[in-house]
């Protein structure tokens, strides 16, 4: 696709559309695995983080694929969430993959999203309150000997 002249319409939208795939796992793996933000305070720790929730991401992706070859379907039609929960739930209860779990996995679909197009927009507003940057109890004597800082107006 680097010559324009060759490229097809068809093409591009076809490259945009799979682009939209890849912002939707990119939200499963921030938003739905709760990975928005790191936690660890050291780079070495984030990093194992990052690897950790890379390879629950795909564990999930695996179980869709599986289960979706089971049942005949499209992987991409399972619901990601409704996976994540169900693997949740199963591995509480002691259990391992199973077909049973499989055809669990295979009921539940996503709606149809055809050239779905989304705002870029953040939907959160920010918190009024500043950042905690010291430890609870330096900031817990802070407020009891200053009070509470006054937020903004």
């Amino acid at each position: 696709m680097l010559d324009h002249r060759r490229t097809t319409k068809a093409e591009l939208a076809d490259l945009y559309a799979r682009r939209w795939n890849v912002e939707l796992d990119l939200r499963n793996i921030k938003t739905t695995m709760g990975m928005e933000a790191l936690h660890c305070l050291t780079p070495e720790m984030n990093e194992k983080e990052l690897w950790v929730h890379l390879l629950a991401y795909n564990l999930i992706r695996l179980l869709m694929a599986q289960a979706a070859s089971n049942a005949g379907i499209d992987p991409r039609t399972l619901s990601f969430k409704d996976t994540s929960q169900l693997w949740t739930e199963w591995t509480a209860r002691g259990q391992s993959a199973s077909p049973a779990l499989f055809a669990l996995i295979a009921q539940v679909k996503v709606g149809k999203r055809p050239n779905r197009i989304e705002p870029r927009q953040q939907k959160r507003r920010p918190k009024p309150f500043q950042w905690l940057k010291t430890s609870r109890k330096i900031a817990r004597d802070n407020i009891t000997r200053f009070g509470h800082p006054r937020g903004p107006k």
